[in-house]
């Protein structure tokens, strides 16, 4: 009975190890429902509720203190890296946790105050709600105005005036973080080249980009 009992625990255990990804991301899949209609893919809308660590314990985020999920569209770059590929395939009502380097999240230079430079972050996830997602738009086609396959500052500064343009005369939250970005744009330009340019030629490629960039997913 001992051994039976030990042989049960060994095998838990190694079905808990996480799953590590060539690209770092280890994914520890946590729980997932007896029946899936449908799993995330790239160009989904999705509703999830999350909360974000540090290594040594310390919440930084979470849905579950707004008290309403958060949703994105996934596959177009509105979320970082490690949680692109981490959460693709679960099924609604799926738990994982995500085990993100700091290349797949922030980087060497972190997130505000919370996220320091160079952390590994940690997600516990649950896919809440799975929706058809809008049409893709390629943003860096619509940045790359000489169609080289790279981004300028010239080129980043130039649409972020033309989107500021757009929103500028718009009432209430849309049209003061239009003021707040053209009051910071050089401030803008250099923080975007400081995560996008992984090399530090002083151009974003497609490769680097991590926005929408393709006409259909």
């Amino acid at each position: 009975m001992r051994a039976c009992l030990a042989l049960l625990v060994m095998v838990g255990a190694v079905l808990a190890d996480p799953e590590e990804k060539d690209s770092g991301l280890k994914i520890e899949y946590v729980s997932k429902p007896d029946t899936c209609d449908r799993v995330a893919r790239n160009g989904d809308m999705l509703s999830m509720h999350y909360t974000g660590t540090l290594e040594d314990g310390k919440k930084f985020d979470s849905s579950l203190d707004k008290s309403e999920p958060f949703q994105f569209q996934i596959g177009v770059g509105q979320v970082i890296r490690g949680w692109e590929e981490g959460v693709l395939g679960m099924c609604e009502g799926e738990k994982r946790k995500l085990i993100v380097p700091a290349a797949l999240g922030y980087g060497d230079q972190g997130a505000g105050d919370d996220i320091p430079g160079g952390a590994t972050l940690l997600f516990d996830v649950e896919l809440i709600r799975i929706e058809e997602g809008p049409a893709p738009v390629n943003v860096f086609k619509q940045i790359d105005i000489d169609s080289d396959m790279a981004l300028s500052k010239e080129e980043i500064s130039s649409y972020l005036r033309q989107q500021v343009e757009s929103m500028k005369d718009a009432e209430g939250e849309q049209g003061e973080e239009a003021r707040k970005m053209f009051e910071d744009q050089d401030k803008l330009v250099e923080e975007i080249f400081a995560t996008e340019d992984k090399n530090k030629d002083g151009l974003i490629t497609h490769d680097e980009f991590s926005g929408p960039k393709h006409d259909e997913l």
